[in-house]
């Protein structure tokens, strides 16, 4: 920009001298020519006076001495005289304008240049008395011999001027751009060196407003992807179209094993898994891909799509998501669904195959009633197996429909203690309840399932002449209930599954007693329905205590 100004100012400055000159020189040619024009006009009435008094003998008596050029005509163009040629040979006169329009109007001049345009000639003439004309001539320096003539100082005169434009134009350029580049673009609008540029710093405003409001708006939605990528469980990774990543999560970054602070790295470069690595592959080419991967905590479902500009891949989403839970669920299920169908096969094939005796005549009549005791026995055992089937599923569904009330351990303690009492006497096992009242905020029909559940299983793998002690505890934020026996107890390597569905310790001796392998996974679902905590603490051969810790209620 400065040097823009600078050559306008110089071509400016240039420009403006050079018409200077040439307008100055015009209006002083035409002044002296003007001037030059009246010294002819008097010469030429002094000359006519005399002539007109004198007639011809003014110029043969050599009285007249005049240094311009005299020309004597007649009124039909003849020259009768002329002061520096001889008349004889001279054309005729009449068609010169000067001469027609003295001849006309009584006076009349012209000016005409020479062949080479270096000299020009002022003519005036004068209609005397007699009919005759007198003119009279004189030749002076055109434009371009004068021109010619005051070269050098005109020289001397640009070079000087050229000189000046250069130092002015120099520091008036600097001075007309240091405002403009000391212009505070953070506040426009306190600039007020120059009044025109005040439109372009009001737009300079309202531009900086809006990007302040759009950089403010990006940082604050920035800020928010940040924190819900940051806290998602979920591995998400954004990437260009070369494979770039952009933008990395802490769980991502964890399970591939990458550095957070990979951003504008390579994935192929960043990444150490494989599989992953060809799901981005495939999903750089267009195409989107998923599957399932062993990452570091679990297996992961990785996804990779595709982000699509204009029908060409601009970049790629990687999403990892933890489906092992999910394939434990699975797994679960299966085993939970091939468990029942076991359990229930077996006491179904004893059924058919006691039926089908009976039905062929095989079994004598003395023995029909233990024929149908058995059928009866098995047939409850299925009926005991569905039922905690039913109610296993309906506290997996969190037993919404199912009404709360402060309810004391001790009480419930005691009347579950009574209900089982004959199959205590049955075992030869003692019961004793210890502890005191302690209230707790729960469902009655899972605190009674829970007592039962523990209680019946102190009973039923107890050893004859064992005991089974209850004490309920009243702690300052908790209500705490431990069953103990006396019993054969849970080896080391069995007690984390015993919680599990159809789990059983010792299978021959669970087929002794009836059990149906339920009881315990009904205990552990309605204690995380009360978010309760068990405790199992067990020694083989000497007994097991199980212990569950209810919240108490709030206001208690």
């Amino acid at each position: 920009m400065t040097r823009r100004i600078f050559r306008s100012i110089i071509l400016v400055a240039l420009a403006v001298l050079l018409a200077s000159m040439a307008l100055c020189m015009g209006v002083l040619y035409t002044y002296f020519t003007d001037i030059q024009f009246d010294r002819l006009r008097e010469e030429l009435d002094l000359i006519a006076h005399s002539l007109s008094r004198e007639g011809a003998s003014y110029f043969t008596d050599g009285q007249f001495q005049s240094t311009c050029r005299i020309t004597w005509i007649d009124a039909d163009g003849t020259v009768l005289y002329d002061s520096t040629s001889d008349n004889e040979t001279m054309e005729n006169h009449l068609r010169r304008e000067e001469v027609s329009q003295a001849l006309a109007e009584g006076y009349g001049q012209s000016a005409r240049y020479s062949s080479t345009l270096l000299e020009r000639c002022l003519y005036t003439a004068r209609r005397l008395p007699d009919g005759t004309v007198l003119r009279l001539s004189s030749a002076h320096s055109s434009v371009l011999t004068l021109t010619l003539d005051v070269s050098q100082f005109i020289a001397l005169v640009l070079a000087v001027a050229v000189l000046l434009s250069l130092i002015l134009a120099s520091r008036l350029s600097r001075d007309i751009v240091k405002p403009l580049n000391e212009l505070n673009l953070d506040e426009p609008m306190t600039n007020r060196e120059y009044e025109e540029i005040q439109p372009l710093l009001r737009r300079l405003e309202a531009q900086q407003n809006r990007l302040r409001a759009q950089d403010l708006e990006l940082r604050q939605k920035r800020k928010e992807f940040e924190t819900v990528t940051r806290s998602l469980n979920e591995g998400l990774v954004l990437m260009n179209s070369g494979g770039t990543i952009l933008s990395i999560n802490p769980a991502a970054a964890r399970l591939l094993t990458v550095t957070p602070n990979c951003l504008g790295a390579d994935f192929s470069v960043a990444n150490r898994d494989p599989e992953v690595a060809v799901l981005v592959e495939q999903a750089l080419s267009g195409t989107k891909a998923e599957a399932t991967v062993c990452l570091e905590g679990g297996n992961y479902l990785a996804a990779a799509s595709p982000v699509k500009t204009g029908g060409a891949v601009s970049g790629v989403v990687l999403l990892l998501f933890d489906v092992t839970q999910k394939q434990q669920a699975e797994q679960l299920r299966r085993e939970f669904t091939a468990n029942v169908s076991h359990e229930m096969k077996t006491p179904l094939h004893a059924i058919s195959g006691y039926a089908e005796l009976m039905k062929s005549g095989l079994v004598p009549q003395a023995d029909m009633q233990v024929f149908s005791e058995k059928i009866y026995n098995q047939a409850q055992r299925m009926i005991q197996l569905v039922e905690d089937t039913l109610r296993l599923s309906r506290l997996d569904d969190g037993a919404a429909d199912m009404q709360w009330l402060d309810l004391d351990l001790y009480e419930m303690a005691a009347n579950t203690l009574s209900s089982l009492a004959s199959p205590a006497e049955l075992h030869h096992v003692t019961m004793r309840l210890e502890g005191g009242r302690a209230v707790i905020h729960g469902i009655p029909q899972l605190i009674c399932g829970i007592l039962f559940n523990l209680a019946d299983n102190a009973i039923k793998y107890n050893r004859p002449g064992g005991s089974l002690t209850i004490r309920v505890e009243d702690l300052d934020r908790e209500a705490r209930v431990t069953v103990s026996d006396t019993g054969i107890g849970i080896p080391p390597e069995h007690q984390d599954r015993v919680f599990e569905r159809f789990y059983r310790v010792d299978k021959s001796h669970s087929q002794e007693v009836g059990g149906t392998g339920l009881g315990l996974s009904i205990v552990k679902h309605a204690a995380l329905i009360h978010q309760a905590r068990l405790d199992l603490t067990s020694v083989p051969g000497k007994g097991t205590a199980i212990t569950v810790t209810f919240p108490k209620p709030a206001d208690s």
